[in-house]
């Protein structure tokens, strides 16, 4: 019912997660990332709780897949969950237990895995890291052609109805964290049409909160 990439720059600097599904807000669930540590997909019969977790050993060193083994090897439902994973060195790392729904599938670049379950067809995963490798621009423009490319492939089985968008960097708080959490019509292109938006004032925000004094104004009514 998901499919997603977790991925990061090539200078390690930024990390992210573009999910998409048909269940409504994917990536409030599935979705989770750290400045300086990685990101990670939880999703399947999705347990929230494995990202914080995996986070938290990455902080601690660990490459993606010791990580992603510890916390599989405290839980006995290991099983139902499809699981990705990038650090900041070495290669990503995925899960897919013997549970996960309908058709399943994954792939991997040296910068980014993807993988999703009751896929229309096992090649979209595939068609993703394609598409990430071949983007240019911002990760989080790349990841969402990535995105576009698996739901061009077919996608999910059936429609999806929720995208999500989250991207971490060099400050505490995600810089990017986007989400569509129901349509009736097309989720990532809506989310592609919000990250049109934002993406432009994404360095504003960030010096907003660092340094407000060079900030520009907003360019709303009444700011002076």
């Amino acid at each position: 019912m998901t499919f997603s990439i977790v991925a990061r720059s090539a200078d390690a600097r930024t990390f992210g997660v573009a999910i998409a599904s048909s269940s409504p807000a994917v990536a409030a669930r599935c979705a989770h990332a750290r400045a300086g540590v990685g990101a990670v997909a939880t999703q399947n019969i999705t347990d929230p709780s494995l990202g914080p977790t995996i986070l938290e050993a990455l902080g601690r060193g660990a490459h993606a897949q010791a990580a992603l083994d510890r916390a599989l090897s405290a839980t006995p439902f290991g099983a139902y969950r499809q699981v990705l994973v990038v650090a900041p060195e070495g290669a990503p790392a995925i899960h897919s237990g013997g549970h996960a729904l309908g058709i399943v599938a994954s792939a991997m670049g040296a910068d980014a895995v993807c993988a999703g379950n009751l896929l229309a067809h096992p090649d979209v995963p595939t068609a993703m890291i394609g598409a990430f490798v071949e983007a240019s621009g911002a990760l989080g423009a790349r990841m969402l052609q990535a995105l576009r490319a698996g739901l061009a492939q077919g996608g999910e089985a059936g429609p999806i109805h929720s995208a999500g968008l989250l991207v971490v960097r060099d400050v505490s708080w995600p810089i990017v964290d986007l989400r569509v959490d129901w349509s009736e019509d097309d989720p990532v292109a809506a989310l592609a049409s919000i990250w049109d938006i934002y993406s432009p004032q994404i360095e504003d925000y960030v010096r907003r909160a660092v340094n407000p004094d060079a900030a520009p104004s907003f360019g709303v009514p009444g700011d002076l």
